[in-house]
């Protein structure tokens, strides 16, 4: 007991549950070892800031099984690893919305993320854990797209006392220590620690899941501004005016009234598509096509992380094949001849669904399409110095693309 009467935070049940998180999920081991443990009694249960401190509630701790804590370590240092409090900034940010219950928002979409594979396999599920299900939304989505799919309501009325502190939505909290506190974990020091966890998954992904696998793959390629250009740029072109627009009978138009004898449709927003044209000939490195691929993945991500909405044409001289983006692992990236990605603009505007965005991804060595396609365009030209166009033509300059595609330059800092 302490000095007030009050029971001290048991750390050996805390630690016993911390090792039955280790054994029940290996690969994490690094990340869960590098959580310090804070005492308080301001937190409802745990919770972690953006420096790595885990703040762990006494009573919490004695009330609850072992088993259901090694579930609870698992969660709050998956809010870490995925980096929550960056991502939570970056959408309230690019969205310009404000306001604690915004922040609360973040925890919920951030939970629903991570709890499909925290629990299970020896880590038992609290009974109060927020899932998709609970909110009526589908599993397996990023957190990104839940934020999209619910506001704050009813449903979300018994989650109002969620709090997994800054790690988790990037609100710092008046009883976090802060950047200046003891025993945080610098930015270099955390980046180690989410590169150990990456390669342990990749070197040994077993029975690691998918959601893992896809985190470890990404977490190899941090950041870079065009990536986040690239991302803005696809998410203005497919949220632009017409872009997923159709007409339709399921719901008739309110108009219907004032036409007797007719039924009028009414116009429906549809999930937009985007067909990828990435340029595979020659003057393109292996080191830019597996780039392009990342790109590909952060266009997924633009559009909601729906992949199935993401189609990928390789594209030299001719584009002569079609592949879904759920089989991106699989996508072979062949070419190696010219350059002429008309084809592949060609091919794609001859899909069904007609897209209603057409990236390209190309070092910008070929003629463009002369008229306008009949939806936005977005291309990514990957950088290049005006000595490496044409080493036995040194004044070939390629033509630059029209001027109706958005340019994101690809490399450059």
């Amino acid at each position: 007991m302490t000095g007030t009467g009050r029971a001290a935070l048991d750390r050996h049940k805390l630690f016993a549950a911390r090792l039955l998180a280790v054994r029940a999920r290996p690969y994490l081991a690094t990340a869960l070892f590098a959580l310090h443990v804070v005492e308080s009694r301001r937190v409802p249960t745990m919770a972690v800031d953006r420096h790595w401190r885990c703040y762990v509630s006494p009573g919490f701790v004695d009330r609850t099984p072992v088993a259901e804590l090694a579930g609870v370590w698992v969660h709050e240092v998956s809010h870490l690893l995925r980096d929550h409090h960056g991502r939570g900034d970056r959408y309230l940010r690019e969205h310009g919305l404000t306001g604690a219950g915004e922040r609360l928002r973040v925890n919920i979409a951030a939970d629903c993320e991570i709890n499909d594979d925290a629990y299970g396999d020896g880590l038992d599920e609290p009974e109060d854990v927020v899932r998709p299900m609970t909110l009526g939304l589908p599993e397996g989505k990023p957190m990104e797209e839940y934020l999209r799919m619910f506001r704050l309501g009813p449903r979300t009325a018994d989650f109002a006392w969620l709090d997994c502190g800054s790690g988790s939505d990037g609100l710092d909290r008046d009883w976090e220590l802060g950047p200046a506190g003891a025993h945080g974990l610098s930015e270099q020091e955390r980046d180690a620690v989410r590169f150990r966890v990456a390669q342990g998954i990749t070197g040994r992904p077993g029975r690691v899941p998918k959601s893992w696998q896809r985190w470890a793959e990404e977490a190899f390629h941090p950041p870079h501004a065009w990536r986040d250009l690239l991302g803005a740029a696809v998410r203005s072109a497919v949220s632009g005016a017409g872009a997923g627009d159709d007409y339709s009978y399921g719901r008739p138009s309110r108009r219907s009234a004032g036409v007797p004898g007719a039924v009028l449709p009414s116009l429906r927003r549809r999930p937009p598509h985007v067909s990828v044209v990435i340029d595979t000939s020659a003057s393109v490195s292996d080191a830019e096509l597996g780039s392009a691929l990342l790109e590909v993945a952060a266009i997924a991500r633009a559009v909601g992380g729906r992949r199935d909405l993401v189609t990928v044409l390789p594209c030299d001289a001719a584009a002569l094949v079609v592949h879904p983006l759920c089989r991106a692992e699989g996508i072979p990236l062949v070419g190696g001849g010219g350059t002429d990605l008309r084809t592949g603009f060609a091919r794609a505007l001859r899909r069904h669904p007609r897209p209603d965005v057409v990236v390209a991804l190309t070092d910008g060595q070929t003629p463009w399409p002369v008229a306008r396609p009949a939806c936005r365009t977005v291309v990514g030209l990957f950088d290049r110095s005006r000595a490496s166009w044409d080493e036995e033509n040194p004044d070939y300059v390629p033509e630059a693309p029209p001027e109706w595609a958005r340019v994101v330059h690809i490399g450059r800092r």
